[in-house]
């Protein structure tokens, strides 16, 4: 007998805590920030630590939030946090050290204006902090970008699984728009949390705190400059392998086009009509949405430049992500940026208008 699909409508932060407790998630430790403050409320509404046994916590800080989750990680447990861009902005120290320290876990970003205290309004510009690492030394996330509440759900299961995969933290960086957007979803099947024993076996590095036992040492620390140089070539062999095997991208209408726009969340939807107007116009215009922020899809934008005329980013920034097709494309054909900050999204209409003026010749 077929199973029917259970369609429900929420919002895209309810859709990450619901898959959360689904997945089989044994942990999130969190504190409250517009615009995600609804993972948390969602989860404490849920109650799943009477059902699934996940445990559900407030931390006094963000900081406080991100050492729970390293310590969580560090026993092999299946551990998120949530917050916004400030909020994600002092939880840095930590995200460095869990990288440092090969743990899995899931850090959720859900991107507000700023810079400083800003506004509760839609952003894109924690780009840099996600992709190029926002706290200290050489270390990378996994960063998957959503466009769709269904896709928050979605990617909150595939962020947690890559981050088991290679040892390693994994971020969803969404925008304010996706988080605070309703829309109608299909949940993922409920997977029950590991028993302690499969966490052994899956994860044999967990430290277990037995007394009279040894006991494996999760840390960060390297007393010798030699010893933290093995470790940072391990980390660089590991986001090699990450780059060769899990560039993530979407396109639409690319086979053909003049000129690509390359945008990631809510941008992306815009870009999709953006495309459709340029196209009613005699403009062979194609969206380029990456999917994995990092590892970037350095690789197809080469390809695509190849093709054609060149290439515009739109974001919800000042023109973060911009530099890096710059780089793709190395020179080869122009790059253009467009964009809007402080929380106001931009219109596909005025897109079109930029692309045109900028580019279009």
């Amino acid at each position: 007998m077929k199973v029917m699909e259970e369609i429900k409508l929420m919002k895209g932060n309810e859709a990450i805590a619901h898959a959360a407790i689904r997945c089989g998630c044994d942990g999130y430790f969190g504190y409250p920030i517009t615009p995600q403050s609804e993972v948390m409320e969602t989860l404490m509404q849920e109650k799943p630590w009477e059902t699934t046994g996940m445990v559900v916590l407030q931390a006094e800080s963000e900081v406080a939030a991100i050492n729970m989750v390293y310590g969580g990680a560090g026993c092999g447990k299946k551990v998120l946090t949530s917050s916004s861009s400030p909020g994600v902005s002092l939880k840095q120290e930590g995200i460095s050290y869990i990288a440092c320290a090969e743990l899995p876990c899931l850090i959720v970003n859900v991107m507000r204006g700023g810079p400083g205290l800003g506004t509760i309004q839609p952003s894109q510009a924690d780009y840099f902090q996600a992709v190029k690492g926002g706290g200290h030394g050489d270390y990378k996330l996994i960063v998957l970008a959503p466009s769709s509440v269904q896709e928050m759900a979605d990617f909150t299961v595939l962020a947690l699984d890559l981050a088991f995969k290679y040892n390693t933290p994994s971020m969803l960086l969404a925008d304010g728009i996706v988080g605070q957007m309703m829309e109608k979803v299909v949940l993922p099947p409920f997977v029950p949390r590991r028993t302690e024993e499969e966490i052994r076996q899956q994860c044999p590095w967990a430290t277990t705190g037995k007394v009279n036992r040894k006991s494996n040492v999760i840390t960060s620390l390297a007393l010798q400059a030699e010893e933290m140089e093995e470790t940072n070539l391990r980390l660089q062999r590991k986001y090699a392998q990450i780059v060769e095997n899990e560039v993530r991208f979407e396109e639409v209408q690319c086979d053909d086009a003049d000129y690509i726009l390359v945008a990631f969340g809510s941008c992306a939807r815009v870009g999709e009509k953006v495309v459709e107007l340029a196209r009613n116009e005699g403009i062979k215009l194609g969206l380029l949405r990456p999917i994995t922020l990092w590892p970037f899809p350095t690789k197809e934008i080469q390809r695509l430049a190849k093709q054609v005329k060149g290439f515009m980013s739109l974001e919800l920034s000042a023109g973060q992500m911009v530099e890096d097709v710059r780089l793709a494309v190395n020179g080869t054909v122009p790059v253009e940026f467009y964009g809007r900050q402080g929380g106001v999204v931009p219109l596909a209409e005025e897109t079109l208008a930029a692309l045109k003026e900028k580019l279009v010749k």
